[in-house]
């Protein structure tokens, strides 16, 4: 009886490099072995399975997750900044320099009538 083969890619993006690797891999095969059996891990010493995240098609995964046909397996970089915190922090500054509304996050100074 022979496996079936599933065509799948694996990316992995820095800010200034892209790579996609296309292979096929065992029906019934999960996220990680995929991930071991394209060689990315070696080109990338910094991928951590235990920390960075994966997704397949942008939409969040699990390593154990059972891959299909035509699916691209996505490895996620960590987060540099919180996206709450930075909205939080420039929220603040905003009401600091009087220049509050509602794009910017804080409330309006009723004194400047929240126009600068």
């Amino acid at each position: 009886m022979s496996v079936e083969q599933l065509l799948i890619e694996v990316v992995y993006a820095l800010p200034d490099k892209q790579t996609l690797l296309s292979l096929h891999v065992d029906e019934n095969s999960s996220i990680e072995q995929a991930i071991k059996c394209s060689g990315i891990l070696e080109q990338y010493p910094q991928i951590d399975l235990q920390k960075n995240k994966v997704g397949v098609w942008n939409k969040a995964a699990k390593l154990t997750d059972i891959l299909e046909d035509g699916d691209r397996i996505e490895i996620y970089r960590p987060l540099i900044a919180d996206p709450k915190e930075v909205r939080k922090r420039r929220a603040e500054k905003a009401k600091e320099e009087g220049r509050a509304d509602k794009v910017t996050g804080g409330r309006v100074n009723p004194l400047r009538g929240g126009k600068s």
